[in-house]
């Protein structure tokens, strides 16, 4: 297994796309999988269409379900911080991806995203492992 462990910083934004990180990292591996691991108790990733207004949608729910108060036990850092370290539970820290032809196998408006509700740590790691098949 090879891996690799990406640096990203996401500043103020709940979602950073990584797709062309995890192209780069699958470039000339062949066929296997690709699996992607957040360690971080506020982060996750998932696959989503970005640039279509789906950012919005999920900071939306993601309002809802996990409000920016201060109803959360866990209560350091900022408002609503307690949600965030519910957020792996919604939005899981790890993700699985076919390659096929050294090319993450991706649905036509599927991305990967990097999802972190977190403001108050902006810097993220993301561990990338490919499993030749």
């Amino acid at each position: 297994m090879e891996s690799q462990e990406l640096q990203v910083r996401t500043g103020a934004d709940l979602v950073t796309d990584v797709t062309a990180q995890v192209e780069r990292f699958c470039s000339g591996r062949g066929d296997g999988i690709v699996h992607l691991f957040v360690p971080h108790a506020t982060a996750g990733v998932a696959l989503l269409e970005l640039d279509s207004g789906s950012e919005d949608d999920l900071a939306e729910v993601l309002g809802r379900i996990l409000p920016r108060d201060d109803r959360y036990r866990h209560r350091h850092g900022s408002p609503g911080h307690g949600g965030d370290h519910v957020l792996p539970v919604l939005v899981s820290p790890s993700l699985s991806i076919p390659v096929l032809g050294g090319r993450p196998a991706l649905g036509t408006w599927q991305s990967v995203a990097l999802v972190d509700p977190n403001g108050d740590n902006p810097d993220r790691r993301i561990r990338l492992s490919f499993l030749a098949g």
